[in-house]
């Protein structure tokens, strides 16, 4: 009888800590799932890219290049429903982004536009690596889009600047005045012995 007693304590015991387990998993993903919507609600807000080219110049080359128009109509798309739906649009930023330094055009290869472009990858790879995260910063991927705007203004006033510098005439002799100013072409100032051997 004092078994049985204690054996029925004890189901009555086992029972009732899994009704309390229950109700507390259940209060955890409700919790979880608010906290989930929450952040959904502010990567939603904070989703907006500069999708269109700020100058003339951006939108010639935007004409021209067509992996920054591929990678500007990727941004102009907006994920709606589900968290899942911006990591995909993340992924699919981060490999437009990663083909902008694969064709640069001729004219804009040079190192300030690929230094910026390589800020801009870097933004988006962090941007991409953030919101595939478990617990989502969504705070710091609101930021990092706002950057990525910043770098993209930017790579688009560098852009603005090397063709206004093209734009502007070389006057006569300038060319041979460079020429010349370049140590390792110019006429050395020492006669030259014929006897010794020659590099070239």
């Amino acid at each position: 009888m004092k078994y049985k007693l204690i054996s029925f304590f004890l189901l009555l015991f086992v029972l009732n800590s899994c009704q309390n387990n229950n109700e507390k998993r259940l209060a955890e993903n409700k919790k979880a799932a608010e906290k989930k919507e929450l952040i959904f609600s502010n990567i939603n807000k904070g989703w907006v890219f500069y999708d269109t080219p700020i100058n003339t110049t951006s939108e010639a080359s935007v004409a021209s290049w067509t992996e920054l128009r591929l990678f500007l109509a990727e941004l102009a798309q907006k994920p709606k429903k589900t968290i899942g739906a911006f990591q995909k649009k993340s992924s699919e930023i981060s490999k437009k982004a990663m083909a902008l330094s694969n064709n640069v055009p001729y004219n804009f290869s040079k190192p300030q536009i690929k230094s910026r472009i390589s800020v801009l990858i870097t933004k988006v790879r962090l941007l991409d690596l953030f919101i595939h995260l478990d617990n989502i910063p969504d705070k710091k991927v609101v930021l990092l889009i706002a950057e990525i705007n910043k770098e993209l203004v930017s790579l688009q006033r560098q852009m603005d600047k090397i063709v206004e510098k093209s734009k502007i005439p070389v006057e006569e002799g300038e060319s041979d005045l460079l020429k010349m100013m370049d140590t390792t072409r110019a006429i050395p100032n020492v006669p030259i012995d014929k006897n010794l051997p020659r590099v070239e």
